[in-house]
């Protein structure tokens, strides 16, 4: 085990032999890895360590240890080996530490034997996850979504909560003791409390297909910005948009979904939906009770997944939010919504990868699907903007039409839900080449037959 320790300014001090309790903000982060994912090469498990610890800052935890530790075989009890634990109980008597975050997922017995052996709070990473949505959801959908989340992780993990019960009267068949009748009350509590929810969340998902509706009957496309937290998605939503988003170097700085209604570089509106941030082993539980939020990524028109170019693990992270991507649908093979990459925080990079990135992507197949920006400076925005009005016009079909130059309204609707690619008048008539998807041809078609 690699330990790397940050007093962060605070002295170590005596504890008086009555005192036991330690403050459940000062933390320790603890990240198992695979020492066999890449040999030699020890930037993953860095790059993993650092981002367990900005998870944990995340909700103001005070980080005073962070370690990892390689996992070369799994121990049930504990999941890491027995002389990382003794030497993680050391730790965490010498630096006071009342919290101790596993970068891993725990199951209930394995996070009841470590508390007990660190004498500390235990959380798993998906528990760390649940409680930074907890602190960053505002809306009632929000909230909504994130008990529904906490509530599905809690069910599996109530024999942990009354193990006190465990020594009090007990019996048998039909006559269970007080511990066993307590954690059934629980449980039933919390499937009415959980049904509850998802019936409340159907109704939001009603609304979103409401909206959605009115959105297409509109003839308004939607482009969702998706993308690994802290990958600078509000910030460039914000540069798009002019919204005023919380954007801050933080990881899940934002939770709840923005939408705002933009004009691209041609005039056309389209609506831009800045999403949650997605992460390396996302729990289950969140990406069930975000469906309906994450149904926006799904129905778009195009997605735009902004990357940190500049992260030493881009790729990967790539790969991460891909997969949840697929697991909801959204991209599939030889199918699904059209996506594009913005290569977010290119001013982050040294010079020598910076020439080299705008060189590949302004070659090759990568000119049409990856375009470098930086939504801190606004550089290559409005090529961004470009290419997204480009994609979005190639589902569209081009028809000629003709108009009485008298019918002002036509062509004013033709401009407005169209592009005109070409037009040239007569003495009475004007006669347009115009590019049209599906539902705004079906449109016109009404309105002349009218």
């Amino acid at each position: 085990m690699t330990e790397d320790i940050e007093r962060n300014g605070h002295q170590r001090r005596q504890r008086t032999p009555h005192e036991t309790a330690r403050p459940a903000t000062v933390a320790a982060v603890l990240s198992p890895f695979d020492p066999h994912t890449r040999g030699n090469d020890q930037r993953d498990s860095d790059a993993k360590l650092d981002e367990a610890v900005g998870l944990a800052r995340a909700i103001d935890l005070d980080v005073r240890l962070k370690a990892s530790a390689p996992l070369r075989r799994l121990t049930p009890a504990t999941l890491i080996g027995k002389g990382v634990v003794e030497r993680m109980k050391e730790a965490v008597e010498e630096h006071d530490i009342g919290l101790v975050v596993v970068d891993d997922k725990l199951t209930p017995v394995q996070q009841r034997n470590l508390e007990k052996a660190w004498n500390a709070k235990v959380i798993d990473r998906t528990g760390l996850i649940l409680e930074i949505f907890g602190a960053r959801a505002r809306t009632h959908e929000g909230r909504l979504q994130v008990e529904l989340a906490a509530l599905d992780y809690q069910r599996g993990r109530l024999v942990r909560s009354w193990t006190h019960l465990e020594r009090q009267r007990g019996g048998f068949g039909f006559l269970g003791g007080p511990g066993e009748s307590q954690i059934e009350i629980d449980r039933r509590l919390i499937g009415e409390r959980i049904v509850k929810i998802k019936r409340d969340l159907e109704g939001v998902r009603r609304t979103r297909a409401i909206n959605r509706s009115g959105r297409k009957k509109a003839r308004l496309p939607t482009v969702a910005l998706v993308g690994y937290t802290n990958a600078g998605k509000s910030t460039l939503f914000n540069r798009l948009s002019g919204a005023g988003v919380m954007a801050k170097d933080l990881l899940f700085a934002t939770l709840d979904p923005t939408m705002r209604s933009i004009k691209l570089p041609g005039g056309k509106p389209c609506v831009l939906s800045d999403t949650v941030g997605f992460v390396s082993d996302l729990p289950t539980h969140l990406v069930a009770a975000f469906r309906a939020t994450l149904e926006e990524v799904v129905e778009a028109d195009l997605i735009v997944h902004v990357r940190d170019i500049a992260h030493p693990d881009s790729e990967r992270q790539r790969a991460d939010v891909e997969d949840v991507l697929r697991a909801l649908g959204a991209i599939e093979e030889g199918g699904g919504t059209p996506m594009i990459e913005a290569l977010n925080k290119i001013d982050a990079l040294p010079p020598e990868r910076r020439q080299v990135l705008q060189t590949r992507t302004s070659t090759g197949s990568e000119r049409t699907r990856q375009f470098p920006v930086s939504a801190l400076d606004g550089e290559g925005v409005e090529q961004l903007l470009v290419a997204i009005e480009d994609f979005l016009n190639r589902t569209a079909e081009a028809r000629e039409v003709s108009v009485p130059l008298s019918d002002g309204a036509t062509l004013a609707w033709l401009y407005r839900h169209g592009e005109v690619r070409s037009r040239h008048d007569d003495e009475e008539v004007a006669h347009l080449t115009v590019a049209m998807d599906a539902a705004a041809a079906a449109q016109f078609e009404r309105r002349q037959a009218r």
